[in-house]
C-alpha cells in the first residue's frame, strides 16, 4: 500500500466505517468497537477492516460484535461507495485486530520478567563482591618513605 491514493482510501474508509458504527447501526449485538486500521488492495476492489471490541476479554461479545458486522455489511458498503464517489465500491471483510490480545501477551510477559528480577534482587545479598570502594586511588606517601626511595636512588649511584 505504497501508493498515496490507496493510502487516502483506506482512511477515507476508516472514518466512514467509524461514523457509521457510531451513527447509523443501532444493532445491539454490537459492542464498543474501535475501527483500528483499514488495508485497501491496490485495485482499490477489497479493503480489510481490522477492529477490536472493548469487552475482548470475552469470547461471546466477540462473536456477537462479528455477527453485527457482518449484518450490516451491506448497508456500511453502500455508504462506504457513496461517500468515496469511486465508481466501485470495494467489498469488505471485517477482521478483529490481533494487536491488543498480542499486547496483553507482551503486559503478561513483562510482568513475570519484573516478579522473577524482584525475586532474584530479594535473595541477593547487599554485601558487595569484592571491596565497598572498587576504583583505584593513588598511593599515599610518606615524607619517610620517599627519603628513604632518595637515599636508595643515590646509593645505586
Amino acid at each position: 500500500m505504497s501508493n498515496p491514493r490507496v493510502r487516502k482510501i483506506a482512511d477515507r474508509i476508516q472514518v466512514i466505517v467509524a461514523e457509521m458504527l457510531e451513527r447509523r447501526i443501532k444493532d445491539p449485538r454490537l459492542g464498543f468497537v474501535t475501527v483500528t486500521d483499514v488495508r485497501v488492495t491496490g485495485d482499490s476492489q477489497q479493503a480489510t477492516i481490522f477492529y477490536t471490541v472493548l469487552d475482548g476479554g470475552d469470547e461471546t461479545a466477540m462473536a456477537s460484535t462479528a455477527a453485527a458486522l457482518e449484518s450490516a455489511k451491506g448497508l456500511i458498503r453502500s455508504e462506504v461507495a457513496k461517500q468515496l464517489g469511486t465508481r466501485t465500491a470495494p467489498t469488505l471483510a471485517f477482521i478483529p485486530d490481533a494487536l491488543p490480545e498480542s499486547a496483553r501477551h507482551l503486559d503478561e510477559v513483562l510482568a513475570r520478567a519484573k516478579e522473577q528480577d524482584d525475586a532474584v534482587a530479594a535473595q541477593r545479598g547487599t554485601t558487595y563482591a569484592g571491596e565497598a570502594d572498587p576504583y583505584k586511588k593513588p598511593r599515599e606517601v610518606e615524607d619517610d618513605d620517599l627519603d628513604d626511595d632518595l637515599d636508595d636512588d643515590l646509593d645505586d649511584e
